[in-house]
């Protein structure tokens, strides 16, 4: 009789086997307690990290800080006070006005959820809004497409930005105005790039600028109806584009930027100048021509 050597040895090993298996779990509760732990935390960080990737789409996530009052706290505490927070709404569209607001925060009664309003949804802007203007000290100023139009954008925007800070109810002591360029008030000025995601008065100061901005562009689209102002706000998507080419701009459109002067060519060509052509050749320059080679053959 022939018998299976393997089936021998797994019947002998099996024994063994379940001795292991046994001790196994004793092994990993008499384990050290810091390398236990060690062990569980960096399991759960793995599982939190995958869930979080999975969450978003398998990509990985980003998280951005609010903004903070650090930076008013700073001078609060060397006796700067009032300190006041600036931004626009409105460089980049069409159509419609920029919008500038200034906002000095009370210390004590900070509204919570405040942000760089293109991290809000409209309805948080709406209701952030209220409070702002309820605990704070705000003020708006608007740049209309006229005097875009004259100034160009860039003047136009910091001419409503200081608009807005003198207006204020109470003169502040020092100014944080989002972007690269300072503005000319009487105060201390600080501009700060991307400040609207980092100093807690200028996010509160583009909230006030963008609401106030979009409850104009909505009465607008009431006064000129058929470009969608209420939808995007005068900004150059193509709804706006077809319209424009389609209708042709109106007043509150802004008259030198590209898709709008495209448009008044198209349809008011009257209102267009004709461009001087530099490099033409004109009848005066020929007879100079003419009359300088006579004289030098009849020297001849």
């Amino acid at each position: 009789m022939i018998r299976d050597k393997s089936a021998k040895t797994s019947a002998k090993d099996a024994p063994k086997k379940q001795a292991a298996n046994k001790a196994a779990p004793d092994k990993a509760a008499n384990a050290p307690v810091g390398k236990t732990s060690a062990a569980k935390t960096s399991a759960t960080k793995t599982s939190e990290v995958t869930a979080a990737k999975v969450a978003a789409g398998k990509k990985d996530i980003i998280a951005v800080a609010p903004p903070s009052f650090r930076r008013e706290r700073a001078l609060i505490k060397r006796g700067v006070w009032p300190v006041a927070g600036c931004d626009e709404a409105g460089r980049g569209p069409l159509a419609g006005p920029v919008v500038a607001a200034a906002v000095i925060l009370d210390p004590d009664r900070i509204p919570r959820g405040i942000d760089d309003s293109k991290r809000l949804t409209a309805e948080e802007r709406e209701k952030l809004f209220d409070k702002i203007c309820a605990t704070a000290q705000v003020s708006v100023a608007v740049a209309s497409p006229a005097r875009i139009d004259r100034d160009n954008i860039l003047r136009a925007s910091l001419w409503a930005l200081k608009r807005a800070v003198v207006a204020l109810p109470e003169a502040p002591r020092h100014v944080f105005v989002d972007g690269r360029d300072r503005l000319d008030t009487a105060c201390d000025c600080e501009a700060v790039i991307g400040g609207d995601g980092i100093v807690l008065s200028i996010a509160a100061a583009s909230i006030v600028a963008k609401v106030t901005r979009d409850r104009l562009m909505c009465a607008l689209a009431q006064d000129c109806p058929g470009y969608g102002f209420e939808q995007h706000k005068g900004y150059a998507v193509p709804e706006h584009l077809d319209a424009l080419d389609r209708l042709g701009p109106s007043i509150h459109h802004r008259s030198f930027f590209a898709p709008v002067a495209a448009a008044r060519a198209k349809h008011m060509p009257w209102t267009v100048e004709p461009v001087q052509d530099l490099f033409s050749v004109t009848e005066v320059e020929v007879q100079v021509e003419e009359a300088i080679g006579i004289d030098a053959s009849a020297n001849l």
